[in-house]
């Protein structure tokens, strides 16, 4: 390498070929210490090659000179432009490289644009193709159809020649003899002539068009091809071409049918409709019951001065003169209609066979129902009950030993479930009314006695433990007397047994009576016909959602069947008979548990099965509404109850209750209103049947109220956010427990009682000063003792002038504690001056007691 700048460096070995396709040159490096280094740079460049004819780029780089080596120096010019640049060699290297790179990205383009080009042609001939095909297609099914006319033509002219020919033959009989030949000939002139067919030429060979030369620069317009269906847009998933819709091709059909049979359609006559019309519908589902279009009804009611939108609602009359405008039929109809009458839906005598009676098992609470009960059916459903008492309607079948069968119903007898025992007087056919031979009449007993009387229902006593010492049941007969109940041994009408649950004695005497009754009464129902039944009991069951106990009361329950039950409606999905077994009907006086309703229906709703879902839903639905109508209507009300509510001091306790079943939280929140004083009450901010969720323990954590849990806990997730909340979890599972600490958490809302102790009274008999600014007061106690540090009261003319204590006490001129009646002191009184003779002195103890309910 030389170190002189003028002298072009020059590489190793000279490339092939006559144009130059390296470049070289040299770069001079500097170093920090001083030094420089020169380094030879090569520059490669693509070979561009043209087509024969063509004129050379303008790119192309110029020929190396090959005097260059040669001894005579180059003219300058050359000299020049083969000479490195000085002030930036750099800068010639990157522009090289960028050049490069643009090169690249340029013939990338290329190749992209040459593929696209590519699928575009291919997918041109491919939908040539098929275009070619579908319309040799259609010549060919063209010529076939022109074919057969034309057979059909031929087969019609040779039939009319094979009429016409026994015609000729019988008018010429002798001329057919005589010229035999002649007749032979025209014999071979009537036969039918050979069927011909119109030749078909062979198809084609399709020839693939050319394919056209794609312009980059110019936009090719498929308008015309972008709603035909290809192949590949049939099996790609865009959406965004638009298919020809259903309505569109019934379109088409109907025009070419026109076309082809007769012209255009004769126009049909207007169907008068029969349109059903509430008392309040919209204007678009008056346009549907009418078959109208809703534009239309708009603007005939424009017309009339309304100015409304299909969505608004009209009313009855309104409607009337738009159907009768329309030349349609109106039946009116009231939103009451929608009901179900099942009062005016009676049985045809010939229908009704004997069903099994319905025996409700009521009495005080702990008189022995339920084991009475198990005692009937050989279980054991006392073991499993909290606390020994029954919280719930139970609904039991009992097999007899002479095959007789009976429904039971057993209510509670706790004080709190009076709806219950109301409930079940009135789906029954029997009372069995059971006191305890050792306990005679208790309140619940009275008042199951009451509630027999309203329903009207037959009663049978049981005198229920007869086997203990202490029993004595002639004096339950005695005090059934003072509730005009009168046993047969005693003259009446009523009939009473001595049994012994525990001992099982007597049962037997008991169902004879239940079936000599049962037969008196004559219980007859329809088993062929839709069901009705009563909700005995109803509760949300975690695995199986809303399960309601339903006592079927005629008619036959099967699974499947559409029913509509309160304000809930549903299919049966299932049916669990008290054995817990799955059945696929009950029959009249049959309890069983219903699976599928859409909600937790009331206990004591009527259950109806009805012909379809919609049906169903529209009874729901109108319940419903009806029911919020109520709730949500507010009483008239007077300015006395206006200010007295303003004026009012009453405190309310805010709780939430969630129950096992809907029976028991009725129970509950009537027990818990009735606990409810003048001073303070319960509001029930939301009650219902399940396990407790976050909405609840959310709820009472806005209120602050406690969530009382009954048979009932919460899961994980309502767990966690009560502990977050600090909300206070109550879990029970005997009633009365939850009732006594409900109304404890009541009183101690309330502020202490305050009582007030006279302890002692004393006279001012002089008034002395005491320092510079008290006074004191000699007292004569006139009545009880007076004590140092007491509450006092000065009271002049029995006026109270100041309320105050005695803050120091002296007889003669010793401090002394008490004083009693009848002895004379000196008392300094705290806070006051303002004394007389002749006021009277009260002192008196103050006592603070917390409050009960």
């Amino acid at each position: 390498m030389s170190d002189n700048g003028n002298d072009k460096p020059t590489l190793g070995r000279k490339p092939l070929g006559l144009k130059r396709t390296v470049e070289a040159g040299q770069v001079q490096q500097s170093f920090s210490h001083g030094r420089k280094n020169t380094v030879v740079v090569e520059v490669k460049r693509r070979r561009i090659l043209g087509k024969p004819g063509e004129a050379e780029p303008a790119t192309r780089p110029a020929p190396e000179p090959v005097a260059a080596a040669a001894p005579p120096p180059p003219p300058p010019p050359p000299v020049q432009q083969a000479r490195p640049v000085a002030p930036a060699p750099r800068a010639s290297a990157t522009d090289n490289l960028m050049s490069r790179q643009e090169l690249q990205a340029k013939l990338l383009r290329e190749a992209e644009e040459a593929r696209m080009t590519m699928q575009e042609e291919a997918r041109r001939r491919e939908e040539a193709e098929r275009q070619a095909a579908s319309e040799e297609e259609k010549r060919r099914a063209e010529e076939n159809r022109r074919a057969e006319e034309e057979a059909e033509r031929q087969r019609a002219s040779q039939t009319e020649e094979e009429a016409k020919a026994p015609a000729a033959e019988a008018a010429a009989p002798e001329a057919a003899e005589a010229a035999p030949a002649e007749a032979e000939a025209s014999a071979e002139g009537s036969r039918p002539a050979p069927r011909r067919f119109t030749p078909v030429a062979p198809p084609a060979p399709v020839k693939r068009p050319e394919p056209a030369k794609v312009d980059r620069n110019k936009r090719v317009d498929d308008r015309r091809q972008s709603g035909k269906l290809t192949v590949n847009r049939a099996l790609a998933d865009d959406d965004s071409a638009r298919a020809r819709s259903l309505a569109a091709l019934k379109r088409a059909r109907e025009k070419e049918h026109r076309r082809s049979y007769g012209g255009p359609r004769e126009p049909q006559a207007k169907q008068v409709r029969d349109v059903v019309v509430p008392e309040g519908i919209t204007v678009q589902e008056l346009a549907n019951r009418m078959a109208e279009k809703g534009a239309d009804l708009v603007k005939a009611l424009f017309k009339l001065g309304m100015a409304v939108t299909v969505n608004q609602t009209i009313d009855q009359d309104t409607a009337e003169l738009l159907v009768e405008e329309f030349g349609h039929r109106i039946q009116r109809v009231s939103d009451s209609d929608v009901e179900i009458d099942s009062a005016g839906d009676v049985d045809a005598p010939e229908t009704l066979q004997t069903r099994p009676p319905v025996v409700t098992i009521m009495g005080h609470v702990d008189h022995g129902k339920t084991s009475l009960l198990d005692a009937l059916r050989g279980t054991d459903v006392v073991a499993g009950e909290a606390g020994g008492i029954t919280q719930h309607i139970g609904a039991y079948q009992v097999k007899t030993k002479g095959g007789d069968v009976i429904t039971f119903l057993d209510t509670p007898g706790h004080e709190a479930f009076t709806e219950m025992r109301a409930r079940g007087a009135n789906v029954t056919d029997i009372v069995i009314l059971v006191v305890a031979a050792d306990d005679g009449l208790m309140p619940q007993t009275i008042e199951a006695i009451n509630h027999t009387k309203a329903a009207g229902v037959p009663m049978i006593v049981a005198i229920n433990k007869v086997d203990k010492h202490e029993a004595n049941p002639q004096r339950i007969r005695e005090r059934l007397l003072e509730h005009e109940i009168v046993v047969e041994e005693m003259g009446g009408d009523t009939q009473d047994v001595e049994v012994s649950a525990l001992k099982k004695i007597g049962l037997d005497t008991l169902i004879e009576k239940i079936m000599l009754q049962a037969e008196l009464l004559e219980l007859r129902a329809n088993p062929d016909r839709a069901a009705e039944g009563t909700v005995v009991e109803a509760q949300l069951d975690k695995g199986r959602g809303p399960v309601a106990t339903i006592l079927v009361g005629r008619g036959t329950l099967k699974v499947g069947d559409i029913f509509v039950v309160g304000e809930q409606s549903g299919k049966v999905r299932a049916m669990v008979n008290d054995k817990g077994q799955s059945v696929k009907e009950a029959g009249p006086s049959t309890p069983v548990e219903v699976l599928g309703l859409s909600g937790v229906p009331m206990a004591g709703d009527q259950l109806s099965v009805v012909e379809n879902e919609a049906r169903a839903r529209e009874v729901a639905a109108y319940r419903q509404e009806l029911a919020t109508r109520k709730r949500t209507t507010s009483a008239p009300t007077s300015f006395e109850h206006m200010f007295s509510a303003l004026n009012t001091t009453q405190i309310e306790y805010p709780i939430v209750v969630k129950g096992d079943v809907q029976g028991t939280v009725e129970a509950i929140i009537g027990s818990l209103t009735r606990a409810s004083t003048d001073e303070i009450k319960v509001r029930v901010l939301h009650s219902g049947v399940g396990a407790i969720t976050e909405s609840d323990v959310t709820l009472a954590a806005a209120s602050r109220a406690p969530l009382i849990g009954f048979n009932v806990r919460p899961n994980a997730k309502a767990r966690a956010l009560a502990e977050r909340d600090k909300v206070s979890l109550r879990y029970y599972d005997v009633i009365y427990d939850l009732i006594e600490e409900v109304k404890n958490e009541m009183a101690g809302q309330l502020a202490p009682e305050r009582i007030e102790t006279i302890v002692g009274m004393a006279e001012v008999l002089q008034v002395f000063p005491a320092g510079k600014k008290d006074k004191a007061a000699g007292l004569l106690v006139v009545d009880g003792v007076i004590r140092k540090g007491l509450n006092a009261r000065l009271t002049r003319d029995n006026v109270i002038v100041s309320a105050t204590t005695i803050a120091s006490l002296r007889r003669f001129k010793d401090d002394v504690s008490e004083v009693r009646a009848g002895i004379e002191c000196g008392a300094v009184l705290h806070d006051t001056n303002d004394i007389k003779v002749g006021d009277m002195l009260e002192l008196f103890d103050v006592e603070e007691r917390a409050r009960s309910l």
